[in-house]
């Protein structure tokens, strides 16, 4: 497994609490997050690095979203 880094479109609220909207795939695809579902410090056992680890749904599916030293990625 490897990183593969995202650009993400995020809300920030007055709290410090970072919620992303829209996920830029590497190809120009742009697919909205429609749900959170948790938001929890953990590392990635796949492929290294540790963070904030999101859980979302997009699109129907779960998948983990990862916050790490203000980069973004998923494990793939």
């Amino acid at each position: 497994m490897r990183k593969t880094f995202l650009t993400i479109t995020a809300k920030h609220d007055p709290n410090g609490m970072i919620y992303p909207l829209t996920i830029n795939w590497t190809d120009g695809q742009v697919y909205a997050v429609d749900r959170i579902i948790d938001v929890r410090q953990a590392v990635s056992l796949k492929c290294g690095g540790q963070g904030l680890r999101y859980t979302c749904r997009i699109e129907g599916k779960e998948m983990y979203l990862f916050y790490d030293e203000g980069k973004w990625f998923i494990e793939a």
